[in-house]
């Protein structure tokens, strides 16, 4: 076992966290408690939950202490971290000690993990979305914001008031140019109410892109005694993830940061290239197995792989995904998409598809679309991510192939609900959730020959199977070799 290899309270406060959950405490936390280790600082976190108190209500009473167990394939390991200070719970009571957070001085990074659909983004104008909820309160109730923009924008406006310097904004979500989006946002929300503010932003405050990496699934039922066994003790802040780590930042912090290269961290000029590999081909490939795994009665991510029609279709789109992307230095796409199948099938960790496939609406236009889009403009083969929106689309019905319901758990459910709830033809289904606003980009929905393969594949899902659709796919593949 290790512990924190420093005095934690020799170290002040630095970085404020919106989104205290389980990746954050797996990914940016370690990074932190290793920085720390190797060249100290007031880098330690204030870590604020904006909705849920869970996570708040399990770190507090351990004093921000918390065990991530890594599982791998040989084995596993443990850490106890502690790089997290104080924990707040933004909706329960504490909005005034976030507030005073982020306005304090001495905090001068804000990391974000929030998920895609946290940030309530326009992406048609890279600004902000008026319908998203916490973007529809905090223009109604600026000095009480609720929402990623509303509270960064009110303590930027108090730290211009009061003369000080503004933080590094650091979102660590898994969207495309994620610095270029959030700067956006941010400008967007701030011009509705001032202009000034809004150029002093754009002027003085740094949206550094970052790529972050590393497999954390939902906390599964045996995790406390798995803890109470390596340990003799009880640990409810306990999360386990995957060995691999990988976190690429672009490196632009005009007011410091910590050492999150003792971590492993890699600084660099550019971050959009490992982004978009990264977005392509392990979050594209996971929405796709996610889909077709669920329906087809896979429950964890683990289980597909061992499904040997379905890890087929694994290997063809990461191949698929490879083949959209320009050279990247010093990196292999085969090796990187081998590496990805080894970390797919290990076999201690619990990660449920169920759980990928959430969101749909947010992660496919990064994810699956715009792969498709330049392997169209390219003359290049489409089916893969023909596969993948047709299991979507298929997924929208709210059904498995074992006939059991399920919830979709996406932002825009009811609308999609609505569109499709009395259809049955695969054409009228696909037609809904094409046409469906700001979500198909243009290029791609008037794509004849790619519309055409998604239905073709959908009416297979519907008038058989998930499961027979995956089995004629890989006999489609295995036929054109």
């Amino acid at each position: 076992m290790q512990i924190p290899a420093y005095d934690r309270d020799a170290h002040g406060t630095g970085i404020v966290h919106l989104g205290l959950g389980a990746f954050h405490k797996a990914h940016q936390a370690v990074y932190t408690d290793d920085a720390l280790a190797a060249e100290g600082g007031d880098w330690r976190i204030t870590g604020v939950s904006l909705r849920s108190a869970d996570a708040v209500e399990e770190l507090r009473p351990q004093n921000g202490l918390f065990t991530v167990i890594a599982a791998g394939a040989d084995g596993t390991s443990a850490r106890v971290i502690g790089s997290v200070a104080q924990t707040l719970a933004h909706a329960h009571g504490d909005a005034g000690r976030v507030r005073a957070a982020l306005a304090s001085p001495a905090t001068r990074i804000v990391t974000i993990t929030v998920t895609e659909k946290g940030y309530g983004l326009d992406r048609a104008t890279g600004g902000i979305d008026p319908a998203h909820p916490a973007i529809a309160h905090d223009l109604e109730h600026p000095d009480a914001p609720a929402g990623v923009a509303g509270l960064l924008v009110q303590a930027l406006a108090t730290r211009r008031a009061a003369g000080n310097k503004p933080f590094t904004i650091l979102s660590c979500d898994n969207l495309p140019n994620n610095g270029k989006l959030t700067r956006g946002l941010i400008l967007d929300f701030a011009a509705c109410f001032d202009p000034e503010l809004r150029d002093w932003i754009a002027e003085n405050v740094a949206f550094p892109s970052s790529m972050v990496d590393r497999i954390t699934p939902a906390a599964a039922a045996d995790l406390p005694a798995k803890v109470r066994g390596i340990f003799g003790r009880d640990d409810h802040a306990a999360i386990e993830t995957e060995t691999f780590s990988q976190w690429v930042i672009e490196d632009h912090f005009p007011t410091g940061r910590p050492a999150w290269e003792a971590g492993g961290a890699l600084f660099v000029d550019d971050v959009a290239p490992y982004e978009m590999m990264k977005l392509r081909m392990l979050n594209g490939t996971h929405s796709m197995l996610a889909y077709a795994g669920f329906l087809s009665g896979h429950r964890y991510v683990r289980d597909v792989m061992q499904d040997p029609d379905l890890a087929a279709l694994v290997r063809r789109h990461l191949a698929s995904a490879a083949k959209t992307l320009p050279p990247l230095n010093g990196i292999d796409f085969d090796v990187y998409a081998a590496d990805l199948i080894r970390r797919f099938e290990n076999p201690n960790l619990d990660h449920e598809t169920y759980q990928i496939a959430m969101d749909g609406t947010e992660k496919l236009p990064q994810r699956i679309f715009a792969p498709a889009m330049d392997a169209s403009r390219a003359g290049q083969k489409t089916g893969a991510f023909a596969f993948a929106t047709a299991a979507w689309m298929r997924y929208c019905k709210g059904n498995r192939d074992n006939g059991y319901d399920h919830a979709l758990r996406d932002p825009r459910e009811d609308e999609i609900a609505n569109r499709i709830a009395n259809l049955i033809d695969a054409s009228a289904i696909a037609q809904a959730l094409f046409t469906l606003p700001s979500f198909v980009p243009e290029a791609l929905k008037f794509d004849a020959p790619f519309r055409e393969q998604v239905t073709e594949i959908l009416f297979e899902m519907l008038s058989a199977s998930t499961s027979n659709c995956i089995a004629q796919e890989v006999l489609t593949i295995e036929s054109n070799l």
